[in-house]
């Protein structure tokens, strides 16, 4: 049921919640740097190659351990100190960027040096994901979970405003080097707040089985418990069918409405927009609303979105579709989290968002390449559309047989 009404304060968890105002604070900081760093890394492996090839395959590395450890990672996240866990993945992403710096500046780098630590990356964020969802609850409390999550969810796309700014300015001016360099200077404010958190909660259990029987043990829980079992499952849906509009924007920008670089630009950051819009709405309204109906209209309106997009024939229109997809994307993927943490025990916390860290970050690249595969053939507004109409059809058809999603 919905929340007593409270404080529309988007920003309330902040204020109420000083561990968390500690981490959001410092992970919003590196998070520009991120952004930063993602930039510079696909301009960078485009001047040494020449091939976009090689972009994409940089760009895919860095996402296939997560496809691979995640499920391994969420056993870990239950065992140990999650925050201990965190820091020391913080403190070895500063050490890649700081590499990534240190060969981009002494003009040593090459695009080996480029696969292995994009890889290093992809290692890093597989065990860092689930640990860091998992932590959240331990900072704010059930309650303000959902909160939190959207908060989160609106340092991210403010850093995905402003970060490639800044590394376009930064390489026009400085050179490729410094936005790796500043990207290591900023994991020393995310580690400066995590240093500064107060530890809130009893230390986990000691484990009573073995690794593999834990994550097993996870696995069993996602199956039989049949609302995590359907949130997951559409989250894969969402993934490999609904989330690729991103990747087909750049030819859907060129070919679909003739801009240039600079009239892509304005649709991504349209969708950043809609994105910031609709998490900083669902962190002040949430609570007083249904989460899983909620979840269900984010479904249905983003799927709309990429219905009217596939037909949009100018860029003002676009523009405005974009917005409410971002806005949609945002409450979906914000809700889906915190409904699987809110549902799940404290001890199995870890694995559950390592398989949603799977099913979400991993499959994402074969999402991409269905797609592009896709577009190639039959053309954008095509795959938009069919991608738009499996989303629906399928959040149709658990909204229709699971009627206990949409009650939570």
């Amino acid at each position: 049921m919905p929340a007593a009404r409270r404080s529309v304060n988007p920003f309330r968890v902040l204020v109420v919640h000083r561990n968390f105002r500690l981490f959001w604070s410092g992970q919003t900081v590196s998070l520009v740097g991120t952004w930063m760093q993602s930039v510079a890394l696909g301009w960078l492996t485009l001047l040494l190659t020449d091939s976009v090839f090689l972009v994409g395959l940089v760009a895919a590395v860095g996402s296939f351990p997560v496809l691979v450890l995640s499920l391994p990672a969420g056993v870990l996240a239950d065992r140990v100190d999650r925050l201990r866990l965190i820091i020391g993945t913080q403190a070895l992403f500063g050490v890649q960027a700081t590499l990534l710096w240190w060969v981009t500046w002494t003009g040593h780098v090459t695009v080996g040096w480029l696969l292995a630590l994009a890889t290093m990356s992809g290692v890093l964020q597989a065990v860092d994901v689930p640990a860091r969802q998992a932590m959240i609850m331990e900072l704010v409390g059930r309650e303000d979970l959902v909160d939190a999550i959207a908060l989160n969810s609106t340092g991210f796309n403010l850093a995905r405003i402003v970060g490639p700014g800044l590394a376009g300015a930064l390489i026009a001016k400085l050179g490729i080097a410094w936005c790796f360099g500043l990207n290591a200077v900023s994991y020393l404010a995310v580690l400066v707040g995590l240093f500064l958190i107060r530890r809130v909660t009893a230390p986990l259990p000691p484990p009573t089985v073995s690794p593999v029987e834990g994550m097993l043990q996870g696995l069993r829980y996602i199956r039989d418990t049949r609302t995590v079992s359907v949130l997951v499952r559409q989250t894969a849906v969402f993934s490999v069918f609904g989330i690729p509009y991103l990747t087909l924007m750049p030819v859907y920008a060129r070919d679909g409405l003739g801009l240039d670089a600079g009239g892509y630009g304005v649709l991504l950051s349209a969708v950043g927009v809609g994105a910031v819009v609709g998490a900083l709405s669902l962190a002040a309204f949430g609570n007083q609303l249904r989460r899983g109906r909620l979840l269900y209209a984010a479904l249905f309106t983003f799927a709309a979105a990429l219905l009217a997009l596939a037909i949009a024939g100018t860029l003002q229109v676009a523009v405005a579709v974009l917005l409410v997809a971002g806005l949609a994307m945002i409450v979906n993927n914000a809700l889906t989290n915190g409904l699987l943490q809110t549902i799940s025990p404290d001890a199995l916390r870890g694995r559950v968002m390592s398989a949603y860290s799977l099913v979400f970050i991993g499959m994402s690249p074969i999402g991409s390449l269905l797609a592009g595969a896709t577009a190639r053939s039959v053309g954008v507004a095509q795959t938009l559309a069919a991608g738009a109409l499996i989303v629906a059809g399928y959040a149709a058809y658990t909204y229709t047989r699971h009627p206990a999603v949409r009650e939570l």
